[in-house]
């Protein structure tokens, strides 16, 4: 107990965390704000607030009518929250953490293959939507089409801009850069 005064530490912040900076055991988060102002990270924000659009105008609709319309929504929202996720994911610097994975590559593909997905979704949703021309949530299945178009536009936008960074790693191996779009 003698030795209590002189273990105390008065310190009330340090250096880390007013720079934003947060040690989560061995691991350093830091917010990565002028990946904000980047455009693929515009583009994952638009693909997020679209993508919210598209799912939550079908949820409000009677879509259960229609099981084709149980793909948009499957489709809609695991793509939106894995883009939710992989969003703060390059914010937060969590991908420099994973060093083996080829991330320009990794972004690549997961775009092409979200752009694919979304495509199929929009199609199947503005093939349905006419069935409920006469319906009140007419409105809302068009306007979700409408949307997972622009949407399926965005996700080919990121596609490009992810394929742009993976050519222009200079040596042609997408394993050897580990900085995300």
């Amino acid at each position: 107990m003698g030795d209590f005064p002189g273990q105390v530490n008065t310190q009330t912040s340090s250096a880390a965390s007013q720079q934003g900076n947060s040690h989560l055991g061995n691991m350093a988060v830091s917010m990565d704000v002028s990946f904000i102002k980047t455009i693929p990270a515009i583009l994952m924000l638009v693909e997020i607030g679209v993508g919210l659009l598209t799912w939550s105008l079908i949820a409000s609709a009677h879509y259960y009518f229609h099981p084709a319309i149980g793909w948009v929504m499957f489709v809609a929202v695991t793509l939106w929250l894995l883009t939710i996720a992989l969003f703060f994911m390059l914010f937060f610097g969590l991908h420099q953490r994973l060093s083996s994975v080829p991330w320009p590559l990794a972004l690549m593909v997961y775009y092409a293959v979200a752009t694919f997905l979304y495509l199929t979704a929009f199609i199947t949703n503005a093939a349905v939507a006419n069935a409920y021309f006469y319906t009140v949530v007419y409105g809302h299945m068009a306007a979700a089409a409408f949307f997972g178009c622009v949407v399926t536009l965005t996700y080919g936008a990121s596609t490009f801009f992810a394929f742009m960074a993976w050519k222009g790693d200079g040596s042609g191996n997408a394993a050897g850069s580990t900085v995300p779009v």
